[in-house]
């Protein structure tokens, strides 16, 4: 995992790269490289060093040639049988990824995407040409941020690079979406002005000021031309098989592989699996716990453990640390993220990081394609899982003319099936874009790589496409994998409920936090954001909450987690 930076135009200052890497040197400690095309375009590199650790791996990569510099952050899982197909036809000087990926563009162009089974946000400058192109993974895992204005063209792994040389204000419509609807961005936008990210799946080319971007992975395309005629216990033995060579090829590491575990049905197929691949040596597994047993999934993952054995780090997160850990959230993500339970996620890598591992596994990605939100079956179109018929918005308290500016999202129904097209939004639109984005910041925060098995196309692909019966029966979700999973782990937990709550976030904010709240709504009301609200209103609805059965508290994390914000952008302006 690394963090990439560049600049294409006639007005480049190589210190202004140097600024951009400075500010993402997080997510690349172990390296760092410049490749500057003078008078054209500069690239950068920040490494995290995983696979070839050698620097003759090091980036911006450049071809035996010269012609062609990569830089890339990511992993392509299936480098070592596309480093066989490639064979003779290029003459590799590493055992790298990096390589194998250059190598591919130069044989196959554009069309190398569709071979490529990772993660991945690169760039690729052609110095003949002076041509850039760039791509970003089938599901947008990794980042890829670019602002295009006055015949320049800058990208990098994280806005704030960006923000360092070209200073950039806030995308109000995003912002007014967010608290209207819940909106964590656009496909294209983000919350900065004239900030914007490479969508999922597309590829742009830039030559002579010239930009275009196009899709390179269609989605509802591949879905359509599956035909799946195989009875259940075929599906089932089929996507096992799927999901055994997508752990295979994510084992590939020349460092130490972790585990993050939940108390949920997802990883704990995944650790049993991971088990068996892994034989030989136990993997140490990681938790995140609270000590408060309305919600803490902790009795299930030592359960869990009792039957697999593994060496588990408990790392708790308490009401105290929560201050803290939120500004230092804020100021990674640079843009709005989920709560309490995001922060306590994040200590699991930082205490990777300090145990010397560098890769973690987890089990995201499995509601989404196995149809395992509560909305599903809920005759509403809530992007805000477990909040049942409670309000997540506060829409009141914005002043008129901002509230003007929200229009509530749409997407794409380009299913027959209501699940899927549930589920399309969820893929692409809403919640695995936002958690995709959380779980690279925090990890990269804290220089350690997040790898996410159950994200393997294939899988998506393949459970995305069977019949909703398949995944909802009997007001069961995620049925077929209920069915799978039986066979390796016990029937409490392959029976277990899916939990929205992991943290104790409404009574916390409410009670022990009361201070930390009351300070970030007053900071909020002198910040650059003063204007969109009506703070008697915030202060009148932070009185109500206080009173109040407290059944939701998304509102009032929007209102702390931009107060936060805001303080950022200040202290950097």
């Amino acid at each position: 995992m690394c963090g990439i930076a560049g600049i294409i135009g006639n007005r480049i200052q190589k210190t202004d790269i140097e600024k951009m890497l400075i500010f993402i040197a997080h997510r690349g400690p172990d390296a760092r490289g410049i490749y500057e095309d003078k008078g054209f375009a500069v690239l950068g590199h920040n490494r995290l060093s995983i696979i070839d650790l050698s620097h003759e791996a090091d980036q911006p990569f450049n071809d035996p040639s010269g012609r062609y510099h990569l830089s890339f952050n990511g992993e392509i899982y299936n480098y070592q049988e596309l480093r066989t197909e490639i064979g003779q036809r290029y003459e590799f000087r590493t055992s790298s990824d990096t390589e194998v990926l250059l190598a591919a563009y130069i044989l196959w162009g554009k069309s190398c995407l569709g071979k490529l089974n990772g993660m991945f946000a690169f760039a690729i400058w052609d110095s003949k040409e002076k041509k850039l192109f760039a791509a970003r993974d089938r599901f947008g895992v990794k980042p890829f941020y670019y602002n295009y204005s006055n015949n320049e063209f800058l990208f990098a792994s994280e806005i704030k690079a960006i923000r360092r040389v070209k200073p950039a204000g806030p995308n109000e419509k995003i912002w007014a979406n967010y608290f209207c609807y819940g909106s964590y961005g656009s496909y294209s936008e983000t919350f900065y002005k004239d900030i914007d990210q490479l969508p999922a799946g597309h590829f742009i080319e830039y030559k002579n000021a010239n930009l275009s971007i196009e899709k390179w992975y269609d989605f509802p395309e591949k879905i359509r031309n599956i035909s799946n005629n195989l009875s259940e216990d075929e599906i089932k033995e089929k996507y096992l098989e799927l999901l055994i060579d997508s752990i295979r090829l994510r084992f590939r590491a020349d460092v130490e592989v972790g585990f993050n575990i939940s108390g949920g049905i997802d990883s704990s197929l995944l650790l049993a699996l991971v088990n068996d691949y892994s034989s030989s040596k136990r993997i140490r597994a990681f938790t995140f716990y609270t000590g408060d047993e309305r919600y803490d999934e902790l009795p299930w993952v030592e359960r869990m453990i009792r039957q697999t054995g593994n060496p588990l780090e408990k790392v708790r997160l308490t009401r105290e640390e929560v201050p803290e850990y939120a500004k230092l959230l804020s100021d990674v993500q640079e843009e709005p993220f989920g709560g309490i339970p995001t922060i306590a996620y994040s200590k699991i890598f930082e205490k990777a990081n300090q145990s010397g591992i560098k890769v973690l596994m987890d089990g995201q990605g499995m509601d989404e394609q196995w149809a395992g939100y509560d909305y599903y079956t809920a005759q509403n179109s809530s992007v805000v899982q477990g909040t049942g018929n409670s309000s997540s918005f506060k829409p009141n308290v914005l002043n008129s003319y901002f509230r003007k500016l929200a229009k509530k999202p749409e997407y794409p129904t380009p299913f027959d099936s209501r699940i899927q097209n549930l589920q399309y939004r969820d893929l692409f639109y809403t919640k695995l874009p936002r958690a995709l984005r959380f779980n690279d910041r925090i990890s990269m925060a804290f220089s350690t790589e997040l790898r996410e098995p159950f994200l393997d196309y294939r899988l998506v692909e393949l459970a995305f496409s069977l019949p909703d019966a398949m995944k909802i029966s009997g007001g069961t979700h995620k049925y077929l994998l209920r069915e799978i999973i039986k066979g390796f782990v016990t029937n409490k937990i392959s029976e277990a409920p899916k939990r929205a709550l992991q943290t104790p976030q409404r009574e916390w904010l409410g009670e022990e936090l009361r201070t930390f709240v009351t300070e970030n709504l007053a900071n909020l009301e002198d910040s650059a954001f003063q204007s969109w609200f009506d703070h008697d209103l915030i202060r009148k609805e932070w009185a109500l909450y206080q009173k109040g059965p407290k059944p939701n508290s998304f509102f009032l994390w929007q209102w702390i987690n931009t107060s936060l914000i805001a303080s950022g952008i200040q202290e950097t302006t």
